[in-house]
């Protein structure tokens, strides 16, 4: 073959091959789309979205609370810790809307007082502050 011909042949495989990418790429995009859209956003179809926080010393207490209430079906969206010494007892603080939330959370765990402070910038129903009340109840033992 020629020079002028493989040069053209090598532009045409070039080609189709820029094509055939651009192509799998869109298609790729529009799956990542439909997937993502077809996700639940928290706190939509009357789903309960809290936030874990364990305010004690012992380790892995907001993990197991978080696993209840996720078994319980509802969205906890973070959990970690909140080292607060000066907490007694578990409490719910409503962040935004109704008690529905601090109500379901509390059927859930047994106990923990409620309280309001409302702050919808958090993007949480409620926020669980994780006391020695509860790491007695479940268990856990510092």
């Amino acid at each position: 073959m020629e020079r002028a011909g493989r040069l053209t042949l090598i532009a045409l495989v070039a080609a189709l091959a820029a094509g055939a990418g651009a192509a799998l790429s869109r298609w790729a995009s529009r799956a990542e789309r439909d997937a993502v859209a077809s996700r639940p956003i928290p706190g939509e179809q009357g789903q309960v979205v809290v936030e874990v926080l364990n305010a004690t010393a012992v380790d892995g207490l907001a993990r197991e609370v978080a696993r209840r209430l996720r078994r319980a079906g509802i969205d906890v969206v973070n959990y970690g810790s909140e080292r607060d010494s000066t907490l007694d007892s578990t409490t719910i603080v409503i962040r935004r809307g109704d008690s529905t939330a601090a109500r379901e959370v509390r059927q859930v765990l047994g106990l923990g007082r409620v309280r309001v402070e409302r702050d919808p910038r958090l993007l949480v129903d409620a926020s669980v502050l994780v006391g020695p009340d509860l790491a007695r109840a479940l268990g856990f033992h510092p």
